[in-house]
């Protein structure tokens, strides 16, 4: 770590160990990263005795696989959030836009804490752990609780470890400390058998036909993105519908196995607008091209080889944006 960054650590535990109220985001359609971060950090100050709210913008319903690391009764309902917060802690979330309906609450707010691992973070807190060389923002808020002095129990050990695990791919993009730290989760009572079947492989038979049609409308371009191929395919409201939301941010993580395409793409059907359906996109590289860069083409963000936006059109007219925003992306490695 550079000085720095442990400097904001320290400074970032020193705010949280005499918090009293503290309200803790995470980005809208919160992931394992997310929403295991808020959920640790948040049981680790409940334990020390602050009042404490996790809460995120949508949907209304807690992901079904994640809201068993809710030990504490921690989240809170939009409707049931307190006016404003004394201290705000917005949780791998780069941009206020991420929060979606609560993005006012961070101009409302006394202080706001941001801790995050995205390459597109704007710094819009008062108070900043921001590292895009983190794997995970679990990563940081691990560190953000030792330099707290805080015990890490089961509990947290394992909204931890849920993270970082998924924010990895399964440890594939994981460093060496970021091994040695998820030995530490499994030494303070994770169980990482637990957490890959209930957060990763578990899923509805529903989901099989509803993969089964996406699949089928898969293309390859093996031109596109700059000469490194691409793939992607759609999901329609007709199969959104079907499942939950965790079947359909699933289906990325099997279009991007794709040997002859560095960059796949997942579009994922969520409104209907004046200007045509509206979709969530997710980007993943193969390593070749930055996709965050063109997904900050297209208004969104992430990391370099994961990343991701919200665009309003048809299906075709989004993959036209996608194509040409990945032909000017830069490279992360030579051809």
């Amino acid at each position: 770590m550079t000085a720095s960054l442990v400097q904001d650590i320290e400074a970032a535990a020193a705010l949280l160990a005499g918090a009293t109220d503290v309200t803790l985001l995470g980005h809208v359609r919160p992931d394992a990263d997310a929403l295991g971060s808020a959920l640790a950090l948040g049981h680790v100050l409940h334990r020390r005795g602050a009042r404490v709210r996790v809460a995120f913008g949508e949907p209304d319903e807690t992901p079904e696989t994640l809201a068993w690391l809710d030990v504490d009764g921690l989240l809170t309902r939009v409707a049931d959030l307190p006016p404003a917060d004394r201290l705000l802690v917005a949780l791998d979330t780069p941009t206020p836009a991420r929060l979606g309906r609560l993005a006012p609450r961070v101009t409302a707010a006394d202080a706001v804490l941001v801790v995050d691992h995205h390459a597109t973070n704007t710094r819009y807190g008062t108070h900043h752990v921001v590292d895009e060389t983190a794997e995970a923002t679990a990563v940081l808020v691990t560190r953000i609780i030792e330099a707290m002095g805080a015990e890490l129990d089961e509990a947290a050990a394992r909204s931890l470890y849920a993270g970082i695990v998924t924010d990895t791919s399964g440890f594939r993009r994981a460093s060496p400390e970021t091994h040695r730290i998820a030995a530490h989760l499994l030494e303070a009572g994770a169980d990482p058998a637990e957490v890959a079947r209930r957060i990763v492989d578990d899923h509805p038979f529903a989901w099989l036909p509803m993969l089964s049609t996406v699949l089928a409308q898969a293309r390859l371009e093996p031109e596109a993105a700059q000469g490194f191929g691409f793939v992607h395919t759609v999901v329609g409201a007709a199969s959104v519908a079907t499942v939950r939301i965790e079947e359909v941010e699933s289906v990325i993580d099997v279009v991007r196995t794709t040997r002859e395409a560095g960059v796949a793409a997942v579009l994922k059907e969520t409104a209907s607008t004046g200007d045509g359906p509206v979709w969530t996109v997710s980007l993943r590289s193969a390593g070749d091209v930055d996709v965050s860069a063109a997904a900050a083409e297209l208004g969104g963000g992430g990391h370099r080889m994961a990343a991701g936006c919200t665009v309003a059109g048809s299906a075709e007219e989004v993959l036209d944006r996608l194509r040409k925003a990945l032909d000017r992306a830069p490279l992360l490695r030579l051809p």
